[in-house]
């Protein structure tokens, strides 16, 4: 295996920087199609952080179970595309930008929903990848 200065095969990195870019000019390309102004939804948001759920539960299960081993998969999908996609940061930002605007019941509706929704959603992508199987 070869070795950088941070004990990863530069192939890895390779893996989670072409992953991440693909990840977030996503992120970036739902954020221009779904703004919102101030006091609504950040659906933008919510909506990437949903889908990242779901790709990471279903592609972990995956992974771990059902696939051969592979160095370049997990760092590709995970830490790559679901990192560049999901934004834990932004969505702190809003909720902060929310209250701040006054809307009390949208932040706290909206903290809720990503944290139970994305538990909720991981949960059924992994459940998904164990009866579809190895399909991709």
């Amino acid at each position: 295996m070869q070795s950088t200065m941070f004990g990863k095969d530069p192939r890895e990195l390779v893996a989670v920087f072409v992953g991440g870019g693909i990840g977030a000019l996503a992120r970036a390309g739902l954020g221009e199609a779904l703004a919102t102004r101030p006091g609504e939804w950040p659906w933008a948001t919510f909506i990437v952080n949903l889908v990242a759920a779901f790709v990471l539960g279903y592609a972990t299960t995956l992974l771990l179970e059902r696939l051969p081993p592979s160095r370049f998969r997990r760092p590709f999908v995970g830490t790559g595309v679901c990192g560049g996609l999901s934004t834990f940061s932004t969505m702190q930002v809003e909720v902060v930008r929310l209250f701040q605007d006054g809307a009390w019941a949208v932040a706290t509706a909206y903290v809720i929903a990503s944290i139970v929704l994305g538990l909720v959603i991981m949960q059924l992508a992994s459940v998904l990848a164990r009866r579809i199987g190895s399909a991709w």
